[in-house]
Order: structure tokens, then sequence, then C-alpha cells
């Protein structure tokens, strides 16, 4: 009789465990039915915990204590409004827009978007100072911003000061949120964004008294950002607390696995063999790295699915091997099950050729469903039934 270990993902905890169990034997059951599941729980003994119950957790903003001890609500309010310009930064104008009425121009009147779309378009073309506050993209962004469709709407409705001012900050937030997006080391505080957002308004027409803070930044989109950053920040314990295994069982196994792979080894040593670990993401990894380490005798095949084993190997972060010492020669045959769509799947048989091989599966779920979709997939357990020793 063959015996499957099953080997747990990150942040596997009682009452899932049993439910995953359950779901694997299931499944087995259907295309292996004489193979026995044994379940390697090393999360409940190994696993990440808060050991001093959350002391490392700072407290959030307006909390009184800490360095943003005393700073006021409408700090808070602003931060939460960047927040919201980064992930759209026409949100403003798009507002405006929203409650323009509809005006009649006089024949050879100006529009009013006429002067604000040429004022874009010298900071497109001579913006060169104002890049430098901002960083670069600026001439793009604001050559996108003079032909934005939302400007005339939004022109009718505002004042030309707080229209220069609106503009600005979307701007700015159009090239900061592009350095994010290219993962700028580097990201300026909220007071050169500031002068650089002083500056743009300047240049598009705001008076110099202008306050940079119109009606429209402090309504835009509250409602949505208070669900966003700035909850998440308050209820940071919670979260903390919901989110910690997962992401602390992987950093703990990466400085710390040896328990783990010992655990694994203790287990596998009494079983008769035929035995074939099964592991799912960092379980693969648990797996893997065990059988690099060192032969374990009876194990005749391993199964890892969803597994970031092969990328941590050609990064250099798998702990028992680096890329590009091949796998051990007593590493038995290696099935690796990955989603398309899991994005913490990896191939392992372009870097491990006649050694591993892969099977492409399809859950028809995006990510992250996917990455815990595998057990569903009555695919996985043919894949896995055929190969059983």
């Amino acid at each position: 009789m063959t015996t499957v270990v099953f080997t747990h993902g990150t942040g596997v905890r009682e009452p899932h465990l049993t439910t995953l169990l359950e779901q694997v034997a299931s499944g087995l059951a259907a295309t292996a039915p004489d193979a026995r599941l044994v379940a390697y729980r090393w999360g409940e003994r190994y696993g990440a915990r808060l050991a001093a119950g959350g002391a490392s957790i700072p407290e959030g903003p307006g909390s009184g204590t800490g360095r943003s001890a005393g700073h006021p609500d409408e700090q808070g309010d602003e931060v939460e409004e960047w927040a919201r310009l980064y992930d759209d930064p026409t949100a403003e104008l798009a507002t405006a827009a929203a409650g323009a009425t509809v005006r009649v121009t006089a024949p050879g009147a100006a529009f009013p978007d006429e002067r604000p779309r040429a004022l874009l378009r010298d900071v497109a073309a001579h913006g060169e100072p104002l890049a430098d506050l901002l960083g670069p993209g600026l001439p793009q962004a604001a050559a996108r911003l003079a032909r934005d469709p939302l400007l005339a709407p939004a022109a009718e409705a505002l004042d030309p000061d707080t229209l220069a001012w609106v503009l600005a900050r979307a701007l700015a937030a159009t090239v900061i949120a592009g350095a994010v997006e290219e993962d700028s080391p580097v990201q300026g505080g909220g007071d050169a964004r500031d002068a650089a957002v002083g500056a743009l308004a300047g240049r598009l027409g705001a008076a110099p008294e202008g306050t940079g803070r119109g009606p429209l930044l402090r309504m835009a989109g509250k409602p949505l950002v208070r669900l966003g950053s700035r909850y998440a920040v308050r209820r940071r314990r919670a979260l903390t607390d919901a989110a910690h295994p997962a992401a602390g069982d992987i950093l703990k196994y990466l400085a710390r696995g040896e328990d783990m792979r010992q655990g694994l080894r203790e287990l596998v040593a009494p079983l008769e063999p035929p035995v074939v670990l099964l592991g799912h993401s960092l379980g693969g990894i648990i797996c893997l790295d065990t059988l690099v380490s060192g032969p374990l005798p009876g194990v005749e095949l391993l199964v890892t699915v969803g597994s970031q084993g092969p990328f941590l190997y050609e990064t250099g972060a798998l702990p028992a091997l680096a890329h590009p010492d091949p796998l051990p020669g007593h590493v038995p045959p290696w099935l690796n099950l990955y989603d398309r769509r899991d994005l913490l799947g990896y191939a392992a048989e372009p870097l491990f050729a006649g050694r591993a091989h892969d099977i492409a599966t399809d859950s028809r779920q995006p990510f992250p469903v996917a990455h815990s979709a595998y057990w569903t997939d009555p695919a996985v357990y043919r894949a896995i039934g055929e190969r059983l020793p």
C-alpha cells in the first residue's frame, strides 16, 4: 500500500486543516483508492506565532502613542485623500465633471477649458524644473491630461483657481503613482509633494495666495478611501493576527527551517514503503528541501502543487540547493503541478530537465483563489494517481 504524506502550505491551521485533509483524502480515493493519507501537521508545532502577543505591531495614527501622537484627524484625512488620488489621479476631475452644468458659450468667446489645456501643453513642453521636483514622467502626464475629456466639463464647474489646484494634484498623483509602479526605491515625502503641487498650480494659473485645499479634495472619494488604507491601519492588529501565519510561516522557514525538515524526516522514517511526499505551496518547499538535504529511504515520488520551490532555487533562496547546482541523485522522480493562473505556482522542468515533470492545470479561477483550488480539481488527482508507485 502506498502512503501519501501530505504537507500543507502557509497559514493553514485548525479547523481549516481538517477540512483540507478531508478534501485531499476524498480526491485521492477517486483515483488511488488503495493509497493511505498521512498528514504532516507542521504548522501546529513549527509554524509562526506572535510569541509576545503582537508587541511589535505599532499603534495607528492618532492613537495617542508613538511618533504619530497628537496628529489631528485632518492630517489623516489628507493622507487618505492622496491615497485615493494615487489610485485614480483624475478622481477630482471626474467629481467636478459630474457636477457640471451645461453653459452656452457666446460666439467668438473662449471655451473654459482652452486656457488650462494650453497651460498643460506648456508644462509638457517646458516643465523641466517642475519635473525635477516630482521625478520623471511629468511631460507625458501633462500631455495626456491636456487631452482628457473630463477637463471640459470640469472647467465648466470650477473657477480657474480651484481647477489649477485640481490639475496640479492630478499631475503629481500620476507621476508619483507611476514611480511606485516602476518600483522606484526612492519616494519623496508629503512636504516635497506639496511643494511640487504648489509650483504646478502656479504654472497652471492658480493665484499666489491659493491654499491648495479646495473643497473637492476634501470630499473626493472619502467613503471609498476610508474603507481602504486608513481602515487597514486602524485595524492593523486584527489584520496582522489574521495574516501573520501565512507570511510568518515563509519567513520562519527560510530563517529556521531545519525543525520543519527534521519533523518530516521523523514522520517518514517508520512508514512502510512506497512513500510519496505530496506538498502544497510552502509544503512543497519543505518536501523538496528535505529530500535535497539527504536521502529519505522509502520515498519513491515527490509531488509539489502550487509550489514556489523552483522560484526559490532560481533566485538562490532555496536553503538546501543553490542554482545552478543539480538535484542530488538520491532525489526521487518529481511531479510538479501548477495552475497557469496561480501566481504562486512555478515550473520546475525548465530548471531540472529530465528530473522534474511539470503539469499545468486550469481551475478556471483567478488568483488568489487559484492557489487553493487545486484540491477540488479532478485533473490534479488524476495526475497524481497515474504516477503513484
